[in-house]
């Protein structure tokens, strides 16, 4: 660390050192610049890891970046592997790709699971994708990438994919654990709050790019009405607050018919004993998890961040959500922005939640742990709703120690107050995540133009 150099400066030299080239093209930034990584795919390109560095270099206008990086991860959709004799859909995205030399030769290699841990598929990288690539078209107003038949394809096989019918009833996504940020068991599987956010995304960015052309009449049907539902049932199932809270504590159980009150069998037993009290009348959030029987009442930052920066939480929903951010400072923020989930499962949950996952032990990594990737996202939301001053509190309070301890990947505690004991230095993801934040906060004009590639 030079002493010479400011925060910013350095997160800066981060991302400058972690930009990713192929045959002499910039297509990605690597997930750490840590000679000493933890993890050793760390080297690779993440799709997920790689939105907030992209968002910075649309910000200063490097687009060239952006655009091999859309077409690199399309065209890698070849490189699918049959695994134990499944062949998969054509339209899932890879996690992640790295440049490897083969008889003096550069190529791509990309990962769609099958050297993760747990071989779980990346149902959040298509999503994503999508999101960048209106992003980059309202940036740039490149709509002849968008419209390019390779893009319009890709388009069209990844919704063939996403909104395939199934058994569900349910107009939310059904996923298994760790296929999204999440990517160890967290008893996340069913319809976790991120992956519909981002999926509302991915169906705004469709009804805009995908031409309306006879072939695509079908889908456009299905995006236009999978839109609207997929908002009325998250708005409705998903919220809570106290008038809410209050209704499901009162709620009838086994109720069978069309007049049904409780139509997901919700039972009132499975209130958790922290949530009384904890929601006061300016307070509210979209629970992490609903289904048939089941609400998983923990707090998920990334999740509401989302909906929020999408559009998919009401502009109310959206004031009540950083009421509690407010409210709850010190158990969602702590001494680190950002708490990824609140609380962390402990003692015998913790056991069969996680399998015994000694990464996601209680208050560490994805099992409570603080996430500096998650500020943009809250810094962000604090803006579209009119609460800068806690965009201004979450980053003053993390600038200067992200740089002091060399940008982690995350941290640990029931604070945030100790460096991820597993975790890498200089991550990329974290570096970029400041840059955003500080731009969005001090920088006139910035807001409104990141406002148009978020939807907002």
């Amino acid at each position: 660390m030079d002493a010479a150099t400011s925060p910013l400066e350095d997160a800066y030299k981060v991302l400058n050192s972690s930009i990713l080239y192929f045959k002499n093209k910039p297509v990605g930034t690597v997930a750490a610049c840590d000679p000493e990584a933890v993890a050793p795919n760390y080297q690779e390109c993440f799709v997920r890891d790689f939105i907030p560095a992209a968002l910075v270099f649309i910000m200063n206008g490097e687009t060239e970046i952006i655009r091999n990086f859309l077409l690199t991860v399309l065209d890698l959709k070849s490189q699918q592997k049959v695994m134990e004799g499944h062949q998969r859909a054509t339209g899932l995205l890879p996690a992640s790709f790295r440049v490897v030399e083969n008889d003096g030769v550069e190529i791509l290699q990309a990962d769609f699971g099958d050297r993760a841990i747990g071989r779980v598929a990346p149902v959040d990288s298509a999503l994503w994708w999508m999101v960048l690539l209106r992003a980059y078209v309202i940036a740039t107003g490149d709509k002849k990438l968008a419209h390019s038949p390779a893009v319009q394809t890709g388009m069209r096989q990844i919704l063939e994919l996403y909104l395939k019918e199934s058994f569900e009833t349910s107009p939310a996504m059904l996923v298994p654990d760790a296929s999204f940020m999440i990517d160890r068991r967290m008893g996340v599987y069913g319809h976790p709050l991120e992956i519909q956010a981002l999926f509302y995304g991915m169906l705004r960015t469709a009804k805009e790019l995908l031409l309306p052309i006879k072939e695509n009449h079908v889908l456009l049907e299905m995006v236009t009405k999978r839109l609207q539902t997929l908002r009325s049932y998250v708005r409705i199932y998903y919220w809570l607050d106290r008038d809410r809270l209050n209704a499901i504590h009162r709620l009838k159980t086994e109720e069978f018919g069309h007049e049904a009150v409780n139509v997901l069998n919700i039972y009132p037993e499975i209130i958790p004993d922290y949530v009384d009290g904890w929601l006061s009348e300016r307070s509210g959030y979209l629970v992490g998890n609903i289904g048939a029987g089941r609400m998983d009442f923990r707090f998920f930052s990334s999740g509401n961040l989302l909906s929020i920066l999408f559009g998919l939480a009401t502009n109310e929903e959206g004031q009540k959500i950083m009421n509690l951010y407010d409210e709850h400072w010190d158990l969602l923020i702590g001494e680190m922005p950002l708490k990824i989930v609140y609380p962390a499962e402990e003692g015998e949950r913790w056991a069969w939640v996680t399998g015994r996952d000694p990464k996601n032990v209680p208050w560490s990594y994805h099992n409570g742990g603080n996430w500096p990737c998650l500020l943009w996202e809250f810094t962000a939301a604090a803006i579209w709703t009119g609460r800068e001053d806690l965009a201004h509190l979450a980053v003053h309070q993390a600038e200067d120690r992200l740089y002091k301890d060399q940008w982690p990947e995350y941290y640990d505690g029931r604070k945030g107050s100790l460096i991820g004991r597993r975790a890498n230095y200089y991550q990329v993801w974290t570096a970029t995540s400041l840059i955003l934040s500080k731009r969005l906060l001090e920088e006139p004009g910035s807001i409104d133009s990141f406002k148009a590639v978020l939807f907002t």
